[in-house]
């Protein structure tokens, strides 16, 4: 059989078709999804500025797929792959991801998401001679039921209130808040305009639960939660998640970070959610400290490798 990796700027609707019902294939069979929010809107666009595609094709099948994304050229590109259950342990996604490899200019290498922590993800690394440079961490809080704790009350600090997201004229102002905010975390921190408006064209995007920490006029922090219609690919009830919080270093050390996230989870909970997901780095102290602290637990990882 004719096995061959053949790559795209760009996809056009049937290739884009195709993929999605490979990534549905495998997270089916996974329980996991295999590509990220931000690979997904992409994908379902087709790609966009500093992606590429890769397509395995076993004869006329579809058989594996690669999100190239290179929004970040200091630290190498970023890989997203996924070979459809049926073609697995075949070679098939050495293939493809040598294939991606060999495209490489960066002299960074790439960096490669496995989500869920697959033993075939971690045999593929292993194989390849690929490190593990980096975990993260999916925790989870009840909300509602006989195991939920109440949840903390807070205060905000003085001077600060807090007023919903207007897309209309918070948009560029939230873009610059969120990469001081994220400065040291390219991926989070690299959000453009683009990306917040293609957020805004989802369905579960919610200016209501997107709130805004406002000191006079200036914005000095948010907590943008969301909606997944089901348990994060586990489950058939709805699941909230604390989306994205990121808070002005200049205001940092009086608590805002914490309020934000309790704001945000009193909301979902008034909402009738019964439970609540976040990501968080394994290696963030603080921040794990700080979610341990409110309830959470880890539910899974996701794994980075690099090589």
């Amino acid at each position: 059989m004719d096995v061959r990796v053949e790559h795209r700027e760009r996809l056009d609707e049937r290739e884009v078709a195709s993929v999605l019902a490979l990534v549905e294939a495998a997270a089916e069979a996974d329980g996991v999804r295999p590509l990220n929010e931000h690979a997904m809107l992409r994908l379902r666009r087709g790609g966009g500025e500093r992606t590429e595609a890769a397509l395995l094709y076993a004869g006329e099948d579809l058989a594996g797929y690669a999100h190239v994304d290179l929004a970040d050229p200091a630290e190498g590109p970023s890989v997203e792959l996924v070979v459809r259950p049926a073609f697995r342990r075949r070679g098939h996604g050495s293939l493809l991801l040598r294939s991606v490899r060999d495209r490489d200019r960066s002299g960074k290498g790439v960096r490669i998401w496995a989500h869920g922590g697959h033993p075939g993800a971690e045999a593929l690394a292993r194989s390849l001679g690929l490190a593990r440079v980096r975990s993260l961490w999916q925790m989870r809080r009840p909300l509602s039921g006989p195991h939920a704790a109440p949840l903390p009350a807070f205060t905000l600090p003085g001077g600060v209130r807090l007023r919903a997201f207007d897309p209309a004229s918070d948009g560029e102002a939230w873009v610059a808040l969120n990469a001081l905010a994220f400065a040291h975390h390219p991926e989070q921190g690299a959000w453009t305009l683009e990306d917040l408006e293609l957020r805004e064209r989802e369905p579960w995007f919610d200016p209501a639960g997107f709130f805004l920490a406002v000191r006079g006029e200036r914005l000095v922090g948010f907590h943008w939660t969301k909606v997944h219609d089901t348990g994060g690919g586990r489950g058939d009830e709805p699941i909230g998640e604390v989306y994205v919080v990121g808070v002005d270093p200049a205001e940092q050390g009086a608590g805002l970070g914490r309020s934000l996230t309790l704001a945000g989870l009193e909301h979902l909970r008034a909402r009738g959610l019964a439970e609540v997901l976040l990501y968080v780095d394994e290696d963030n102290a603080w921040a794990v400290r700080l979610y341990r602290g409110l309830g959470f637990t880890r539910w899974a990882t996701d794994v980075m490798y690099h090589g």
